[in-house]
């Protein structure tokens, strides 16, 4: 593959909802430029985009395929992004990198909830977009009810749209596309242009005015022209075109069945014709020793890169996918990772094209490749020169809120765990993981259990390491309401030296810290030094729950009298009492339950808000408020963890998956004693049982 200057190069992430078919868009473009020699098949598991296993065997986009295609002296990089909102981050990554996007419309199901998130994040990268309604060939397709589903959420989002073709003919007969620019007829792929039939003429030529006058908006010179003589040529409607799409004011809607690869020719001009080249891209805010800068995607620029995906290929190593921001890079160069102070060689630098690896020598700026075998350099780190370093903003990703507990499936994959798991999240910053303490469980957390189970099947074939999923427990606390006080003689004697101690303590709630150990001792009964043992045997007491099997928190213990003995008193002997005396007093203290209270804020469309709302209430979720933003309503909430586990799930069900949540923590309220007793219960049978072995 010849080398591209950053003027003829295009960055496309192709987004939609799941199934609207990104896969064989991209297909239809590598067969149509002569990419590949055949059009592969989803079903099939052929495609060059869904190449890992777990796709094929799913039959879905999991992770961002990178498709290069040459058409006109232009080098296309094609990002094809998953549908699924499990696999929402790897979109992300795609868009943060693209310099336009191509949404597709399923011709049959009109706008979905997948399209309306993918064009949401289109907003927030403020990128140029196309619309494309796909699949014109599919059995129910309707032209019209799909361009209006986009057209009100379009103007719901403060946007408009406007058609830049129609389609010829519909359902099985949909023959190709109507091209309203050069006012032609495009057959099949597209390649030959012809008359547009008698019968579609006057539909053609009122869409084309409706065009003009969007065309005629992005140039003042055009608008005088436009006003002045009701028409433009189609070299000036192009020029106006080209303005409108990228200020955004208008997003274009095409007209395509990729499947079977019709209207792929004007569909992939527009894209070398209408959207802007990487030097045209609003320059990057980067972060430097001097204070912030904005670099313009050129070569003549210092050597900066972004990392916007790293995946672990068992035959390659580590692959490292970057987009060179400015200057250009060279095989085998020096570069500076300024996130992780360490040096990296930019080695084996290729281009990707699905599975299939293309060795270049040089990255122009603008451009979009991978290095492998990098060492320390994860997903959002940025390279540059180290005698100008630099830190590019990585893009926000949502908070994980679908949690499992990760146990090893056999002993040897028990070490591997930590490694594992921090490898799988630092490819995938929609994942995180830690470990417990409350409950001692090694918690994964990620978008929904697509997301995981992917993550899990990945750790497996990656890494070689089997993972078990679990529900995760809780992490309750102990706690106590009121004052008491206990005492506890330890004696111990078994030929020789024995044991003896006794402490008299008292204990009252401490709601302004964890812990706190004090004395009251006076006089000789028992000596000070003994203080330290007690303290340790009460703290692991706490560490482990006293009723409950949790770790119980908020208390004063204040040790004001005992006993000890000039021989068989030893530290151990006061550990264990400690411990046991302070059980005794919890126990007489009111012990209660505390569970995780969670500030819980809910985005859902208007017409679910009332089923959102009473389901709150069945979760024992206080509505705190609500707000209005855009057709959405949002429910403020505090909501016991407990209820939330499965919420992801649950919300997608009553809401369509139109609705989604954040949480974070926000205190721990008492457990009602209807839904404590039985936890208490649990932990009580767990215990005996353990005794009994």
């Amino acid at each position: 593959m010849k080398e591209y200057s950053t003027e003829n190069l295009r960055n496309i992430a192709l987004v939609a909802h799941g199934g609207a078919g990104k896969t064989m868009m991209a297909e239809a473009f590598l067969h149509f430029t002569g990419a590949t020699t055949r059009l592969g098949k989803v079903e099939d598991g052929t495609t060059a985009s869904d190449y890992d296993e777990e796709e094929i065997r799913r039959k879905i986009s999991i992770y961002t395929g990178m498709l290069p295609v040459e058409y006109r002296d232009h080098k296309i990089n094609l990002l094809d992004a998953p549908g699924y909102t499990d696999f929402i981050g790897e979109t992300i990554s795609a868009l943060s990198v693209a310099d336009g996007a191509v949404i597709l419309v399923d011709s049959v199901a009109g706008m979905e909830v997948g399209t309306e998130l993918a064009w949401n994040y289109c907003d927030e990268f403020k990128l140029p977009r196309f619309v494309v309604i796909n699949k014109m060939d599919r059995e129910n397709a309707n032209f019209a009810k799909a361009y209006t589903s986009i057209e009100e959420f379009a103007h719901a989002a403060d946007r408009r749209i406007v058609k830049v073709q129609l389609p010829w003919g519909e359902k099985l007969d949909f023959k190709g596309v109507i091209d309203l620019i050069h006012m032609k007829a495009y057959a099949g792929d597209g390649k030959t242009p012809a008359e547009i039939p008698a019968d579609l003429k006057s539909a053609a030529e009122e869409a084309r005015q409706v065009l003009m006058e969007a065309a005629a908006e992005g140039e003042d010179a055009l608008l005088e022209k436009y006003l002045e003589a009701g028409d433009l040529t189609s070299e000036e409607l192009l020029r106006g075109l080209k303005q409108i799409v990228r200020s955004g004011s208008f997003i274009p809607v095409f007209v395509a069945a990729a499947g079977h690869e019709k209207g792929v020719a004007p569909l992939i001009d527009a894209i070398v014709e209408l959207m802007p080249s990487p030097a045209e891209h609003p320059d990057v805010l980067v972060h430097g020793k001097a204070g912030d800068e904005k670099l313009h995607e050129s070569d003549a620029g210092p050597a900066v890169a972004f990392v916007w995906k790293t995946t672990a290929d068992p035959f390659v190593g580590k692959m490292t996918y970057f987009k060179v921001i400015s200057g250009t890079l060279v095989a085998d160069a020096h570069l500076w990772n300024s996130i992780k102070n360490a040096d990296e060689r930019m080695g084996g630098l290729h281009l990707q094209r699905g599975k299939e690896q293309i060795a270049i020598k040089s990255v122009h700026a603008g451009d979009i490749a991978v290095v492998s075998k990098l060492s320390v350099t994860i997903t959002g780190d940025t390279l540059c020169d180290k005698n100008h370093t630099v830190v590019i903003d990585k893009p926000n990703y949502p908070a994980p809120l679908y949690q499992v507990a990760i146990h090893p499936k056999t002993q040897g994959d028990a070490a591997k765990i930590s490694p594992t798991l921090t490898r799988l999240c630092e490819e995938d910053l929609t994942l995180t993981w830690h470990n417990e303490a409350a409950t001692g469980q090694t918690i994964l957390a990620g978008m929904g259990d697509q997301h995981i189970d992917a993550a899990i099947r990945r750790a497996q074939t990656k890494f070689q390491v089997g993972l078990v999923i679990d529900e995760p427990k809780v992490p309750y606390r102990e706690g106590i309401t009121r004052k008491a006080a206990a005492q506890y003689r330890h004696k111990k004697q078994s030929g020789g030296a024995g044991q003896f101690g006794e402490v008299h303590l008292r204990i009252e709630p401490l709601p302004e810290a964890d812990f706190e150990f004090t004395d009251e001792l006076v006089g000789m009964n028992l000596s000070k030094s003994y203080l330290p043992p007690i303290e340790k045997g009460i703290r692991a007491a706490m560490e482990k729950g006293i009723f409950a099997g949790y770790p119980l928190s908020n208390v004063k213990v204040i040790v004001y009298d005992g006993k000890e003995h000039p021989v068989d008193s030893k530290p151990i002997a006061f550990e264990t009492a400690g411990r046991e005396a302070f059980r005794l007093a919890v126990n007489d203290a009111g012990p209660v339950l505390f569970e995780p209270i969670m500030n819980v804020r809910v985005t859902v469309p208007d017409a679910n808000m009332g089923d959102v709302m009473s389901d709150m209430n069945t979760r024992r979720g206080r509505v705190q408020g609500t707000e209005s933003e855009r057709g959405n309503t949002i429910v403020n909430a505090h909501v016991p963890l407990a209820e939330m586990l499965r919420y992801t799930t649950q919300l997608r069900s009553i809401t369509g998956g139109r609705g989604y949540f954040s949480m974070e923590f926000d205190r721990y309220d008492i457990v009602p004693q209807h839904l404590a007793a039985p936890i208490m219960e649990a932990h009580k049978k767990e215990m005996e049982a353990k005794k009994e072995e």
